[in-house]
Protein backbone atom coordinates (compact mmCIF):
# COMPACT_ATOMS: atom_id res chain seq x y z
CA UNK A 1 0.00 0.00 0.00
CA UNK A 2 1.27 3.47 -0.90
CA UNK A 3 2.28 5.43 2.21
CA UNK A 4 -0.11 8.26 2.95
CA UNK A 5 1.24 11.70 3.60
CA UNK A 6 1.34 12.69 7.27
CA UNK A 7 -0.49 15.87 8.21
CA UNK A 8 0.23 17.76 11.44
CA UNK A 9 -2.87 19.24 13.06
CA UNK A 10 -2.63 21.62 16.02
CA UNK A 11 -5.45 21.55 18.55
CA UNK A 12 -6.02 25.30 18.74
CA UNK A 13 -8.18 26.53 21.61
CA UNK A 14 -9.58 23.52 23.50
CA UNK A 15 -12.56 25.59 24.71
CA UNK A 16 -13.58 26.44 21.15
CA UNK A 17 -14.85 24.25 18.31
CA UNK A 18 -11.45 22.88 17.31
CA UNK A 19 -11.93 19.32 18.55
CA UNK A 20 -15.46 19.21 17.18
CA UNK A 21 -14.43 20.14 13.64
CA UNK A 22 -11.43 17.79 13.76
CA UNK A 23 -13.55 14.83 14.88
CA UNK A 24 -16.38 15.57 12.47
CA UNK A 25 -13.90 15.83 9.61
CA UNK A 26 -12.55 12.35 10.29
CA UNK A 27 -16.03 10.86 10.46
CA UNK A 28 -15.44 10.86 6.71
CA UNK A 29 -13.27 7.76 6.31
CA UNK A 30 -12.13 9.08 2.93
CA UNK A 31 -9.83 11.47 4.78
CA UNK A 32 -7.92 8.52 6.23
CA UNK A 33 -7.33 7.32 2.66
CA UNK A 34 -5.94 10.75 1.81
CA UNK A 35 -3.61 11.28 4.76
CA UNK A 36 -2.44 10.10 8.17
CA UNK A 37 -3.31 12.78 10.74
CA UNK A 38 -1.07 13.61 13.68
CA UNK A 39 -2.89 15.75 16.23
CA UNK A 40 -0.74 17.88 18.52
CA UNK A 41 -2.95 18.18 21.56
CA UNK A 42 -4.33 16.07 24.38
CA UNK A 43 -5.61 12.47 24.26
CA UNK A 44 -7.77 13.24 27.31
CA UNK A 45 -9.38 16.27 25.68
CA UNK A 46 -9.95 14.28 22.49
CA UNK A 47 -11.63 11.48 24.47
CA UNK A 48 -13.76 14.06 26.29
CA UNK A 49 -15.05 15.60 23.07
CA UNK A 50 -15.63 12.18 21.51
CA UNK A 51 -17.97 11.44 24.41
CA UNK A 52 -19.68 14.85 24.39
CA UNK A 53 -20.28 14.66 20.63
CA UNK A 54 -21.05 10.92 20.64
CA UNK A 55 -18.25 10.21 18.20
CA UNK A 56 -16.56 7.45 20.22
CA UNK A 57 -16.21 5.22 17.16
CA UNK A 58 -13.59 7.44 15.55
CA UNK A 59 -10.30 5.63 16.34
CA UNK A 60 -7.33 7.39 17.90
CA UNK A 61 -3.87 6.37 18.99
CA UNK A 62 -1.47 8.09 21.42
CA UNK A 63 2.11 8.35 20.16
CA UNK A 64 5.36 9.95 21.29
CA UNK A 65 6.98 10.54 17.89
CA UNK A 66 5.73 11.16 14.37
CA UNK A 67 7.41 7.95 13.19
CA UNK A 68 4.94 5.95 15.32
CA UNK A 69 1.87 7.28 13.47
CA UNK A 70 -0.50 4.63 12.19
CA UNK A 71 -2.92 4.82 9.27
CA UNK A 72 -6.71 4.97 9.59
CA UNK A 73 -6.82 6.72 12.94
CA UNK A 74 -6.10 10.05 14.60
CA UNK A 75 -2.60 9.88 16.09
CA UNK A 76 -2.24 12.14 19.12
CA UNK A 77 1.01 13.57 20.46
CA UNK A 78 0.34 14.67 24.04
CA UNK A 79 1.50 18.27 24.37
CA UNK A 80 -0.22 18.90 27.71
CA UNK A 81 1.25 16.15 29.88
CA UNK A 82 -0.03 17.60 33.15
CA UNK A 83 -3.63 17.64 32.01
CA UNK A 84 -5.82 20.64 31.34
CA UNK A 85 -9.34 21.70 32.25
CA UNK A 86 -11.88 22.14 29.48
CA UNK A 87 -14.25 25.08 30.00
CA UNK A 88 -16.67 25.02 27.09
CA UNK A 89 -17.00 28.36 25.34
CA UNK A 90 -14.72 30.21 27.77
CA UNK A 91 -11.61 32.24 26.94
CA UNK A 92 -8.99 31.12 29.46
CA UNK A 93 -5.25 31.67 29.75
CA UNK A 94 -4.80 27.96 30.42
CA UNK A 95 -6.37 27.10 27.06
CA UNK A 96 -4.24 29.74 25.36
CA UNK A 97 -1.04 28.24 26.75
CA UNK A 98 -2.16 24.74 25.76
CA UNK A 99 -2.70 25.99 22.21
CA UNK A 100 0.78 27.53 22.20
CA UNK A 101 2.42 24.35 23.53
CA UNK A 102 0.83 22.34 20.72
CA UNK A 103 1.81 24.88 18.09
CA UNK A 104 5.42 25.05 19.30
CA UNK A 105 5.77 21.25 19.38
CA UNK A 106 4.34 20.88 15.88
CA UNK A 107 6.51 23.70 14.52
CA UNK A 108 9.63 22.10 15.98
CA UNK A 109 8.81 18.78 14.28
CA UNK A 110 8.12 20.56 11.00
CA UNK A 111 11.42 22.44 11.22
CA UNK A 112 13.19 19.14 11.92
CA UNK A 113 11.85 17.79 8.63
CA UNK A 114 9.63 15.14 10.22
CA UNK A 115 6.54 16.57 8.52
CA UNK A 116 5.78 18.92 5.63
CA UNK A 117 2.11 19.79 6.10
CA UNK A 118 0.47 21.76 8.93
CA UNK A 119 -3.25 22.42 9.42
CA UNK A 120 -3.94 24.73 12.34
CA UNK A 121 -7.21 24.76 14.26
CA UNK A 122 -8.49 28.15 15.49
CA UNK A 123 -6.78 29.90 18.40
CA UNK A 124 -7.85 32.74 20.66
CA UNK A 125 -5.40 35.46 19.63
CA UNK A 126 -5.66 37.14 23.02
CA UNK A 127 -5.22 34.24 25.46
CA UNK A 128 -2.29 32.78 23.48
CA UNK A 129 -0.20 35.92 23.95
CA UNK A 130 2.96 35.35 26.00
CA UNK A 131 6.70 35.98 25.97
CA UNK A 132 6.97 33.29 23.28
CA UNK A 133 3.99 34.47 21.24
CA UNK A 134 3.72 38.18 20.57
CA UNK A 135 2.01 37.97 17.20
CA UNK A 136 -1.44 38.83 15.83
CA UNK A 137 -1.89 35.31 14.46
CA UNK A 138 -0.48 32.05 13.09
CA UNK A 139 0.80 33.66 9.88
CA UNK A 140 3.14 36.07 11.62
CA UNK A 141 4.30 33.45 14.14
CA UNK A 142 5.20 30.92 11.46
CA UNK A 143 6.85 33.59 9.31
CA UNK A 144 9.19 34.39 12.20
CA UNK A 145 9.81 30.78 13.24
CA UNK A 146 10.79 29.71 9.73
CA UNK A 147 12.88 32.83 9.13
CA UNK A 148 11.18 33.91 5.91
CA UNK A 149 9.92 37.29 4.73
CA UNK A 150 7.77 37.00 1.62
CA UNK A 151 4.71 35.32 3.13
CA UNK A 152 1.20 36.20 2.05
CA UNK A 153 -2.13 35.35 3.66
CA UNK A 154 -4.07 33.82 0.78
CA UNK A 155 -7.72 32.85 1.18
CA UNK A 156 -8.74 30.01 -1.13
CA UNK A 157 -11.99 28.39 -2.16
CA UNK A 158 -11.68 26.43 -5.40
CA UNK A 159 -10.79 29.05 -8.05
CA UNK A 160 -11.47 32.06 -5.80
CA UNK A 161 -8.21 33.28 -4.25
CA UNK A 162 -7.88 36.52 -2.28
CA UNK A 163 -4.63 37.85 -0.78
CA UNK A 164 -4.05 40.96 1.31
CA UNK A 165 -1.19 43.46 1.42
CA UNK A 166 -1.74 44.37 5.07
CA UNK A 167 -2.99 41.66 7.41
CA UNK A 168 -3.83 41.89 11.08
CA UNK A 169 -3.26 45.58 11.79
CA UNK A 170 -5.63 48.37 12.92
CA UNK A 171 -7.53 50.04 10.09
CA UNK A 172 -6.07 53.41 11.05
CA UNK A 173 -2.58 52.16 10.18
CA UNK A 174 -3.43 50.66 6.78
CA UNK A 175 -2.79 53.72 4.58
CA UNK A 176 0.68 54.21 6.05
CA UNK A 177 1.56 50.59 5.27
CA UNK A 178 0.61 50.85 1.59
CA UNK A 179 3.96 51.60 -0.04
CA UNK A 180 5.36 50.79 -3.48
CA UNK A 181 7.88 48.36 -2.04
CA UNK A 182 5.37 46.50 0.10
CA UNK A 183 2.68 46.19 -2.57
CA UNK A 184 5.20 45.04 -5.16
CA UNK A 185 6.70 42.53 -2.72
CA UNK A 186 3.27 41.04 -2.01
CA UNK A 187 2.35 41.02 -5.70
CA UNK A 188 5.55 39.25 -6.66
CA UNK A 189 5.16 36.72 -3.83
CA UNK A 190 1.54 36.07 -4.83
CA UNK A 191 2.48 35.51 -8.46
CA UNK A 192 5.18 33.02 -7.43
CA UNK A 193 2.78 31.23 -5.09
CA UNK A 194 0.17 30.77 -7.81
CA UNK A 195 2.75 29.14 -10.08
CA UNK A 196 4.45 26.96 -7.47
CA UNK A 197 1.46 25.93 -5.35
CA UNK A 198 -1.44 25.92 -7.80
CA UNK A 199 0.21 25.05 -11.11
CA UNK A 200 -0.94 28.22 -12.90
CA UNK A 201 1.69 28.94 -15.53
CA UNK A 202 0.82 32.60 -16.18
CA UNK A 203 -1.32 33.90 -13.32
CA UNK A 204 -3.73 36.75 -13.97
CA UNK A 205 -3.97 38.95 -10.87
CA UNK A 206 -6.42 41.76 -10.08
CA UNK A 207 -5.22 44.54 -7.78
CA UNK A 208 -7.85 46.45 -5.81
CA UNK A 209 -7.66 50.15 -5.06
CA UNK A 210 -7.25 51.47 -1.54
CA UNK A 211 -9.78 54.30 -1.67
CA UNK A 212 -13.50 54.34 -2.53
CA UNK A 213 -13.96 54.07 -6.31
CA UNK A 214 -10.20 53.46 -6.58
CA UNK A 215 -9.56 57.11 -5.76
CA UNK A 216 -11.82 58.47 -8.53
CA UNK A 217 -8.88 59.93 -10.48
CA UNK A 218 -7.38 61.50 -7.35
CA UNK A 219 -10.58 63.06 -6.03
CA UNK A 220 -10.81 60.56 -3.16
CA UNK A 221 -7.13 59.88 -2.62
CA UNK A 222 -3.86 59.66 -4.54
CA UNK A 223 -2.59 56.21 -3.53
CA UNK A 224 -3.87 54.64 -6.73
CA UNK A 225 -2.04 57.19 -8.89
CA UNK A 226 1.15 57.55 -6.86
CA UNK A 227 1.61 53.99 -5.60
CA UNK A 228 -0.54 51.33 -7.26
CA UNK A 229 -0.28 52.34 -10.91
CA UNK A 230 3.55 52.55 -10.79
CA UNK A 231 3.61 49.13 -9.09
CA UNK A 232 1.48 47.68 -11.89
CA UNK A 233 3.86 49.12 -14.47
CA UNK A 234 6.86 47.60 -12.66
CA UNK A 235 5.05 44.27 -12.47
CA UNK A 236 4.37 44.33 -16.20
CA UNK A 237 8.06 45.00 -16.87
CA UNK A 238 8.88 41.91 -14.79
CA UNK A 239 6.44 39.75 -16.71
CA UNK A 240 3.75 39.65 -14.02
CA UNK A 241 0.24 39.84 -15.46
CA UNK A 242 -1.41 42.19 -12.95
CA UNK A 243 -4.28 44.57 -13.68
CA UNK A 244 -6.07 47.38 -11.87
CA UNK A 245 -6.41 49.16 -9.59
CA UNK A 246 -10.09 48.20 -9.49
CA UNK A 247 -12.77 49.75 -7.24
CA UNK A 248 -13.36 47.11 -4.58
CA UNK A 249 -17.10 47.62 -4.16
CA UNK A 250 -18.17 46.80 -7.70
CA UNK A 251 -15.43 44.28 -8.42
CA UNK A 252 -16.99 41.44 -6.46
CA UNK A 253 -20.63 42.39 -6.95
CA UNK A 254 -20.27 42.42 -10.73
CA UNK A 255 -18.61 39.00 -10.79
CA UNK A 256 -15.40 40.45 -12.26
CA UNK A 257 -13.37 38.35 -9.81
CA UNK A 258 -14.16 35.20 -11.78
CA UNK A 259 -11.92 36.37 -14.63
CA UNK A 260 -8.78 36.31 -12.47
CA UNK A 261 -6.64 33.65 -10.83
CA UNK A 262 -6.24 35.78 -7.70
CA UNK A 263 -7.15 39.15 -6.23
CA UNK A 264 -4.76 41.31 -4.20
CA UNK A 265 -6.69 43.42 -1.68
CA UNK A 266 -5.10 46.28 0.20
CA UNK A 267 -6.34 45.37 3.69
CA UNK A 268 -7.95 42.58 5.68
CA UNK A 269 -11.67 43.37 5.56
CA UNK A 270 -11.55 44.64 1.97
CA UNK A 271 -10.62 41.15 0.86
CA UNK A 272 -12.05 38.86 3.52
CA UNK A 273 -15.60 40.21 3.74
CA UNK A 274 -16.41 39.43 0.09
CA UNK A 275 -14.37 36.22 0.24
CA UNK A 276 -16.26 34.81 3.22
CA UNK A 277 -19.57 35.90 1.72
CA UNK A 278 -18.84 34.04 -1.51
CA UNK A 279 -17.21 31.02 0.18
CA UNK A 280 -20.18 30.56 2.53
CA UNK A 281 -19.20 27.83 5.04
CA UNK A 282 -16.08 26.88 3.10
CA UNK A 283 -12.82 28.65 2.47
CA UNK A 284 -9.24 28.05 3.51
CA UNK A 285 -6.46 30.29 4.83
CA UNK A 286 -3.16 29.36 3.15
CA UNK A 287 0.17 30.93 4.14
CA UNK A 288 2.33 31.27 1.04
CA UNK A 289 6.12 31.51 1.16
CA UNK A 290 6.78 28.99 3.94
CA UNK A 291 9.03 25.96 3.35
CA UNK A 292 6.15 23.81 4.62
CA UNK A 293 2.48 23.81 3.59
CA UNK A 294 0.24 25.52 6.15
CA UNK A 295 -3.52 25.91 5.92
CA UNK A 296 -6.34 26.60 8.36
CA UNK A 297 -10.12 26.95 8.29
CA UNK A 298 -11.47 30.41 7.53
CA UNK A 299 -13.15 30.93 10.90
CA UNK A 300 -12.40 31.36 14.58
CA UNK A 301 -13.07 29.61 17.88
CA UNK A 302 -16.88 30.12 17.76
CA UNK A 303 -17.29 29.96 21.55
CA UNK A 304 -21.04 30.52 21.27
CA UNK A 305 -21.77 27.10 19.77
CA UNK A 306 -19.19 24.94 21.57
CA UNK A 307 -20.51 21.59 22.79
CA UNK A 308 -23.84 21.97 20.98
CA UNK A 309 -22.87 19.79 18.01
CA UNK A 310 -23.62 22.73 15.69
CA UNK A 311 -20.15 23.51 14.30
CA UNK A 312 -19.61 22.92 10.59
CA UNK A 313 -16.49 20.99 9.64
CA UNK A 314 -16.61 22.05 5.98
CA UNK A 315 -13.87 24.68 6.16
CA UNK A 316 -11.56 22.43 8.18
CA UNK A 317 -11.99 19.55 5.73
CA UNK A 318 -11.30 21.96 2.90
CA UNK A 319 -8.11 23.01 4.71
CA UNK A 320 -6.90 19.40 4.73
CA UNK A 321 -7.82 18.79 1.08
CA UNK A 322 -6.17 22.04 -0.02
CA UNK A 323 -3.01 21.34 1.99
CA UNK A 324 -2.56 17.92 0.39
CA UNK A 325 -3.25 19.32 -3.09
CA UNK A 326 -0.63 22.05 -2.60
CA UNK A 327 1.84 19.52 -1.22
CA UNK A 328 1.36 17.35 -4.32
CA UNK A 329 1.84 20.34 -6.63
CA UNK A 330 5.05 21.32 -4.83
CA UNK A 331 6.31 17.74 -5.01
CA UNK A 332 5.68 17.78 -8.75
CA UNK A 333 7.73 20.97 -9.16
CA UNK A 334 10.57 19.58 -7.04
CA UNK A 335 10.75 16.35 -9.00
CA UNK A 336 10.68 18.21 -12.31
CA UNK A 337 13.53 20.41 -11.08
CA UNK A 338 15.60 17.39 -10.04
CA UNK A 339 14.82 15.33 -13.13
CA UNK A 340 14.11 17.73 -15.98
CA UNK A 341 14.73 15.08 -18.65
CA UNK A 342 11.96 12.83 -17.40
CA UNK A 343 9.44 14.83 -15.39
CA UNK A 344 6.66 13.02 -13.55
CA UNK A 345 3.03 13.36 -14.58
CA UNK A 346 1.36 16.45 -13.12
CA UNK A 347 -1.11 15.58 -10.34
CA UNK A 348 -4.77 16.11 -11.15
CA UNK A 349 -5.58 18.88 -8.73
CA UNK A 350 -8.58 18.19 -6.49
CA UNK A 351 -9.51 15.06 -8.44
CA UNK A 352 -9.62 13.21 -5.10
CA UNK A 353 -11.93 15.69 -3.42
CA UNK A 354 -15.51 14.52 -2.77
CA UNK A 355 -18.26 17.10 -3.01
CA UNK A 356 -19.00 18.72 0.35
CA UNK A 357 -22.60 19.72 1.00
Amino acid sequence: MEERVKVAITQGDINGISYEIILKSFKDKYLFNLCTPILYGSPKVLAYYKKVLRLERIPHNTIRHTSEAQANQINVIDCNDNGIKVELGQATKEAGMAALEALERATNDLKDGQLEILVTAPINKDTIQSDDFKFPGHTEYLTQRFGVEDTVMLMVQDNLRVAVVTGHIPLGKVAGEITKDKVFQKLRALNKALIYNFGIRKPKIAVLGLNPHAGDAGLLGNEEIEILQPVLEDAKAEGILAMGPYPADGFFGSGSFSGFDAILAMYHDQGLIPFKTLANKGGVNFTTGLPIVRTSPAHGTAYGIVGKNEASEISFKEAIYEAVAIYEERSYHEECRENSLKPKERPQRKSYRPKIT
